[in-house]
């Protein structure tokens, strides 16, 4: 009888730990009005995943940073710039990138979209990018113009990320911040958060995703 219980006691153990742990979701923001609604994807992310947030220099005229909850750590460039001292100490975007099982830039604007597509790292979100292990995904929900979104260049952009792995979340049409009824607009946050979840959990069931 104490057998029988000490091996069920073992199997509960074992069972406790190698249940998958949440998800780690790093999500960035870029410079669009669309960034208004970064607090409300963050909590959408909070209750489901452990979530960190980076923010380029032109979003931060958009975020409410009292709209994030506070266990939320917000990264921003001075972060990047200022962690640094000497050799030894660790790079913050290499550390993010490390961290994080998903990324989510939510907002992606069209200076961004073509930084990313053209290899460029001038901040700390897209050094994140530069520096990503493409072996985990990467999501955007491009947020821009309606002239910008249909641009050429829009078009190569998506060509060429698309071609490094990075899943895209298109833009909706509705009334955009310039008043005009057309599609730019930045894909509803309950989709997105939705798109990257179940993602995340086709991914466990298949056995893709091993995380403990």
């Amino acid at each position: 009888m104490a057998y029988s219980e000490s091996m069920s006691a073992e199997r509960e153990l074992i069972q406790v730990n190698t249940a998958p742990r949440n998800p780690r979701i790093l999500l960035g923001a870029c410079g669009s009005v669309a960034a208004m609604k970064f607090g409300n994807l963050c909590r959408c992310f909070f209750g489901w995943a452990e979530v960190r947030a980076v923010a380029t220099k032109a979003s931060l005229q958009f975020i409410d940073r009292a709209s994030l909850p506070k266990e939320v750590i917000l990264y921003t460039d001075e972060d990047e710039w200022s962690s640094w001292k000497k050799i030894s100490d660790p790079v913050l975007h290499i550390e993010l990138r490390k961290w994080a099982d998903i990324m989510v830039i939510a907002p992606l604007s069209a200076n961004t979209l073509g930084k990313i597509a053209g290899g460029l790292c001038d901040n700390l979100l897209t050094s994140i990018v530069r520096a990503w292990d493409f072996s985990k995904q990467l999501f955007v929900a491009p947020a821009m113009n309606s002239f910008s979104w249909t641009n050429s260049f829009t078009e190569r952009h998506i060509v060429l990320i698309d071609d490094l792995g990075i899943s895209l979340i298109p833009p909706v049409t509705k009334r955009l911040a310039g008043g005009e009824y057309a599609n730019g607009a930045m894909a509803e946050v309950d989709l997105i958060y939705s798109t990257v979840r179940l993602f995340w959990e086709s991914r466990i069931r298949q056995g893709e995703l091993r995380v403990g």
